[in-house]
């Protein structure tokens, strides 16, 4: 039996003593709504009303012609409200702070989806909010900003370390040692000490449950494969959640292995799920963000936790870049690493330049503008349609839209209408 917070040897609680507590806390009340048959109900309930769930799965037939096949489904939570999956997991931590009686909570944020929809559940609850943002991020992310604090809440710069998403949530795990009695931290991936990384899944998994359905009713049949993108991995456990049983591996010893002695299985029937990292400018450097999929990773215990981290020989972590703030971190989820040692997901990674030609050419086709981060599962799937039939069916989850993005697409696109408005304001403004 596994220890509590475990996934293998992946996982754990890793905090500080005057942490404990405030853990021991929040543990009792993740398993007290577990336990409540009446919580799930009021949280689909609110999810229904106030956001916007069931999400659509959409057929993309002008994708699915443009490549002679597969038929590609695309599960849209780009249409969840704040435009992205994060939603899912904020509100159903917002229920979990009423029930503790907290009156603040507390967030990091990369992308800035994250922040902007704990700032959306503070406005809705009634709760004090500060999100923290690395400096880099605010700066290529300015529109979400702009929004956190329209919603009302405290957004702080991070300009410590790499000032990115990993130096964020150091900052927010700070605020938190000092203001336990009364904050909430609301963490927004399936990473960190336990019970983070199975209670956000447990929220996301609302997406997956949706999707099978729609998908068996819509196709017919469980699609061939499942694509989503991997930062930490919440919109990716989210959608995987709906088909691990649909999996079928078989144990084999895999030489092309990246990480050296690690038993491997490969899928042999039944539904692939295939979880993609940032790329960044190619494995073969140092610019990108992938943990598992390169052979930069490496096992270890960071920021309350124990799983994949990009680091040195010395345990010191390592700069990240991606073209996708969401995906630029350092770690992995444990239940992704250990998912991904049992074989159960495959891990690949999508450069920058295969991102943004993913968003182009899915603007384009079907009117649907991704994120940068969800572009990284359209990217595999598009670099992978000579391995399908045309009778396939695929599955991707578009974890969010792509409006955030503005600045970072206009700018790595040379649109030079976009160039002119910018010059225009600046020049407005200093004026």
């Amino acid at each position: 039996m596994e220890r509590p917070g475990y996934y293998g040897q992946f996982g754990g609680t890793f905090i500080p003593e005057i942490l404990v507590a405030t853990f021991d806390q929040l543990r009792a009340a993740f398993e007290g709504i577990k336990k409540d048959p009446s919580f799930w109900k009021e949280y689909q309930s609110l999810m229904s009303t106030y956001s916007c769930r069931p999400t659509p799965l959409t057929y993309s037939e002008n994708l699915t012609r443009h490549f002679n096949g597969p038929h590609f489904y695309i599960k849209r939570e780009d249409l969840n409200h704040t435009g992205a999956h994060k939603l899912n997991n904020v509100m159903g931590q917002g229920l979990v702070v009423q029930r503790m009686g907290k009156s603040r909570v507390i967030a990091e944020t990369g992308a800035g989806q994250h922040g902007v929809a704990t700032a959306t559940m503070a406005a809705k609850f009634g709760f004090e909010c500060t999100i923290y943002m690395g400096e880099v991020d605010m700066a290529r992310q300015r529109p979400n900003v702009f929004w956190m604090e329209q919603l009302g809440a405290t957004v702080v710069r991070v300009t410590d370390g790499d000032r990115i998403l990993k130096d964020a949530i150091n900052e927010a795990l700070r605020d938190w040692a000092t203001n336990m009695d009364t904050t909430h931290y609301v963490l927004g991936t399936v990473c960190g000490p336990h019970p983070y990384p199975e209670m956000v899944s447990y929220f996301q998994s609302i997406i997956g449950s949706e999707a099978r359905d729609q998908i068996v009713r819509q196709a017919g049949r469980l699609p061939k494969r499942v694509y989503a993108c991997v930062g930490g991995g919440s919109n990716a456990l989210g959608i995987f959640s709906g088909f691990l049983d649909d999996t079928q591996v078989d144990s084999v010893r895999d030489p092309s292995d990246n990480h050296s002695g690690i038993l491997r299985v490969k899928v042999s029937n039944g539904v692939e799920l295939v979880g993609v990292e940032a790329g960044g400018e190619g494995l073969e450097t140092r610019r990108h963000a992938s943990r598992l999929a390169s052979v930069h990773g490496s096992v270890g215990v960071a920021q309350g936790y124990k799983t994949y981290f990009l680091q040195d020989d010395d345990g010191q972590m390592l700069e990240t870049h991606s073209v996708a703030a969401g995906l630029d971190y350092i770690g992995v989820s444990p239940i992704l690493a250990a998912y991904y040692e049992q074989g159960i997901v495959r891990f690949e990674a999508a450069t920058n330049d295969e991102v943004l030609a993913a968003t182009r050419l899915t603007m384009k086709k079907e009117g649907i503008i991704p994120a940068l981060e969800s572009s990284h599962a359209l990217a595999c799937a598009f670099r992978e349609t000579p391995q399908m039939s045309a009778d396939d069916v695929i599955l991707i989850n578009l974890s969010g839209r792509g409006d955030k993005d503005i600045f970072t697409i206009a700018d790595a696109l040379g649109d030079e209408g976009w160039k002119e408005f910018i010059t225009t304001k600046a020049e407005a403004y200093s004026a």
